[in-house]
Formats: C-alpha cells, sequence, structure tokens
C-alpha cells in the first residue's frame, strides 16, 4: 500500500509511490474534487500554481479549498511534465489509494441492497467505462463490475469518470462472482423495458461495445429486456443504454425516501440540465 512520505522532495515521493498498485491517478481538478468529497484517501497533490488551484476550488468547491491549501505543493511545470504524460489544463494532479476491495465486495453483496449494481460485460473502451461510473454516481447505483482484461480503475477510465470512482463500489469480477440479486440483461431479443420494472436489487448487465453479451450472461439472466430503437440504427453507445436503464430503475423507484431526506435537511439528490461539474 502507498504510504504517507516523509521526504521533504514532492517530485521523490510522487516518483515512489506512482508504480504502486494501489495508487489511483487523479489528473486534473475535477477527479481529485470528486475524491475529496467522496471520502477518497488522496496522499499527494502536486500543481505548477497553487493560487491559481486555490482560486479555481473557491469558484467551484469552496467546501475543499481549506482541505486543499493543506494539502497541495507547488512544484514547477517542468517537473510536473516529467511525472505526467500530459499535465491538465487546470495544472494539477494527485495520487489516491484505491479503496480496499473486500469493502467494495461487502458493499456490492449487502442485502437488501438500496439500489442496483451496473454490470460491463467485457468493455472495450477505458473512456466508456469512466462514463458509466459517472453515470452511476449521479444515479446512485451501488456500483459498477467489469468484466474482462481492462482495469476499471485504469487512469483513462477515472479521467473519464471525473473521479466518480470514489462514489461507488467499482470492480473487476467474473461472471460467477457476481453479487446476489435478479439479473437483467440488455439485449436486442428481449422484452421492451417498458413493460419490465427493474427491482432495487437488480443487477443492469451490458455487453461489449461490438458483441453484446456473452451466451454465458444471457442463460444466467433473469430477463433479457430490450430497448426500442428506429428500423436502421444499428445500436446505442454503451453510456447511452447504461443511462436509459438506471433512468428506467429511477423513474419507477419510490421517491418518498428522497423527499424526506430533503425534508429533514438531509443530502437528498440535486437536479441538473446539463453534466456534472
Amino acid at each position: 500500500m502507498i504510504e504517507n512520505g516523509t521526504s521533504d522532495d514532492p517530485v521523490r515521493r510522487w516518483r515512489a509511490s506512482a508504480g504502486d498498485p494501489a495508487s489511483v491517478l487523479l489528473d486534473g481538478f475535477h477527479p481529485l474534487k470528486h475524491a475529496l468529497r467522496f471520502g477518497g484517501d488522496v496522499r499527494q497533490v502536486l500543481t505548477s500554481d497553487k493560487a491559481a488551484l486555490l482560486a479555481l476550488a473557491g469558484e467551484l468547491a469552496d467546501d475543499l479549498t481549506g482541505t486543499l491549501d493543506a494539502l497541495a505543493e507547488q512544484v514547477p511545470l517542468a517537473a510536473l511534465r516529467t511525472l505526467l504524460p500530459k499535465v491538465h489544463p487546470t495544472g494539477v494532479a494527485a495520487l489516491a489509494v484505491r479503496p480496499d476491495a473486500e469493502a467494495n465486495l461487502a458493499r456490492l453483496r449487502a442485502a437488501p441492497r438500496p439500489s442496483p449494481v451496473v454490470l460491463l460485460e467485457n468493455p472495450r473502451n477505458l473512456g466508456n467505462i469512466g462514463a458509466v461510473v459517472r453515470l452511476a454516481a449521479g444515479f446512485g447505483a451501488t456500483g459498477v463490475v467489469t468484466t474482462g482484461s481492462l482495469d476499471p480503475w485504469h487512469p483513462n477510465a477515472v479521467r473519464g469518470s471525473a473521479g466518480l470512482h470514489f462514489a461507488s463500489a467499482v470492480e473487476r469480477l467474473t461472471l460467477p462472482e457476481l453479487p446476489p440479486g435478479p439479473l437483467y440483461a440488455l439485449d436486442p431479443e428481449g422484452a421492451d423495458i417498458r413493460t419490465v420494472t427493474f427491482p432495487d436489487d437488480a443487477i443492469l448487465a451490458f455487453g461489449s461495445e461490438r458483441q453484446g453479451i456473452s451466451d454465458e450472461l444471457r442463460e444466467r439472466a433473469t430477463a433479457l429486456v430490450a430497448v426500442p430503437m428506429q428500423a436502421r440504427v444499428s445500436s446505442f453507445n454503451l453510456a447511452t443504454s447504461v443511462a436509459m436503464g438506471l433512468f428506467h430503475w429511477m423513474s419507477r423507484a419510490s421517491v418518498a425516501p428522497a423527499a424526506a431526506a430533503g425534508a429533514a435537511g438531509a443530502a437528498g439528490p440535486s437536479f441538473s440540465g446539463f453534466p456534472l461539474s
């Protein structure tokens, strides 16, 4: 595991930690912001302009200005360029610790489960994984499970989610290791999604971008579900399909608990007509 460094040289500490398998690269302000907001263990923050970073935090995330002031270390831009494939326009990068897998698995397997788990079977695009994780966080899904060779915590996936991996449980498993719950697989041969209700403990499964779901997943499915699509349109984008599935679940779920939480002053859902910043 990554350990808090004691060296006075922030560049040396970064290099010592970056290669650790438990290390998660947060590339840019928004991944860092979300990791901090959702309890991520952020160990090091480097920026080429600390004053600009704090000004940006004051504009977009004032709740984190004090935390960033304490964590951020300024290094020359030339030094930052030696540590990253490309420096983000916000001029900041951070290293965090990947959440404990056993804790994530416990969250995925907990019963009763308050919201669905999204399953991506053998996804082929890291950006798509990140986009799905971001959607799952926005809809309040319990987590995202992937199968196949791609690591869902790859830096490109974390960048695609804007750091919202820390808002839900994200793990790579095999099909036999899936958490319990009725499995609804999106497939063109399935029942019209408008005739199906997804329970809160559902697993919503989506196949790879090219191949769709496997025969093994099809056999495991409680039901196959299809989203109506106009003739001559071949497919929906993976993240779009996931968004439709989660919205279908949310639109039929009870809103009473969220309304009650809002009335009591608790942090309930917010509503937006634009993407998360």
